[in-house]
């Protein structure tokens, strides 16, 4: 079980102190630190993040009803491996967001443009030279590419929805940003969507959109253990 600093033991709060263990081994999971198929005890994280076992425990029951561990009662959690169908189903879900989203962005009155996408516009269509390399702060950028789409809306539960979505496929996606082609067409393809829907071409920013999102659900079916032992590898070699 490979993890960051641990959690210093202090006078915080037992309902804080989990809360910042979940974050941190969600954190763990989605930066291949824990991968699918990984077993701990939690014994093994309560003394890697200098904690109790109580706040430990609520933590990783947290994380077992949100669908990220499995728990056995005689030999410890188990990181959940992938279920590859639940991950299409969510990108399903994703897509029929987004693209509600953009008609609706689409359908504002005229002059209205909402700061989120003027904010988008200047970071997606950035010089080469000013663009972060492939890693982690892309795959970062562009979840919040997705999610301030749908909270330009206004639609508070929409964007709850897409954001519980999108912390759930995260693991999957920053694999994309591994790959340096990757990295350059997502470039591309999110100034043209956000080109088409600040113009009002609605059809055609939806086209776009769904056409992108697809070809990242199809990379899904294309994930081996192998690929994620070579992310941990490159995650644990940039740390150092």
């Amino acid at each position: 079980m490979q993890l960051v600093d641990p959690i210093k033991r202090g006078k915080e709060r037992p309902e804080n102190l989990a809360e910042r263990i979940y974050g941190q081994l969600k954190d763990d999971i989605s930066e291949f630190r824990l991968l699918p198929g990984d077993r701990f005890s939690e014994g093994e994280v309560a003394e890697r993040m200098a904690a109790s076992r109580t706040p430990v425990r609520q933590a990783l029951y947290r994380l077992e009803r949100e669908g990220y561990l499995e728990v056995y009662f005689r030999s410890g959690w188990q990181v959940k491996p992938f279920d590859f169908h639940h991950f299409e189903e969510l990108y399903d879900v994703r897509i029929v967001l987004e693209l509600a989203a953009v008609r609706r962005l689409c359908d504002r009155p005229a002059g209205e443009t909402p700061g989120q996408l003027e904010e988008l516009r200047q970071i997606w269509t950035a010089p080469p030279e000013q663009r972060p390399p492939e890693g982690r702060e892309v795959s970062l950028l562009d979840e919040r590419f997705h999610c301030q789409l749908v909270e330009a809306t206004g639609n508070r539960e929409m964007a709850r929805l897409h954001r519980e979505i999108s912390e759930k496929i995260r693991i999957v996606r920053r694999l994309d940003f591994t790959k340096t082609p990757r990295v350059e067409a997502t470039y591309e393809e999110h100034a043209r969507i956000l080109g088409a829907i600040l113009s009002r071409r609605c059809e055609e920013a939806q086209l776009l959109l769904k056409t992108h999102i697809e070809v990242s659900k199809a990379e899904v079916r294309k994930i081996t253990l192998h690929m994620l032992h070579n992310a941990r590898e490159r995650a644990v070699q940039a740390q150092g």
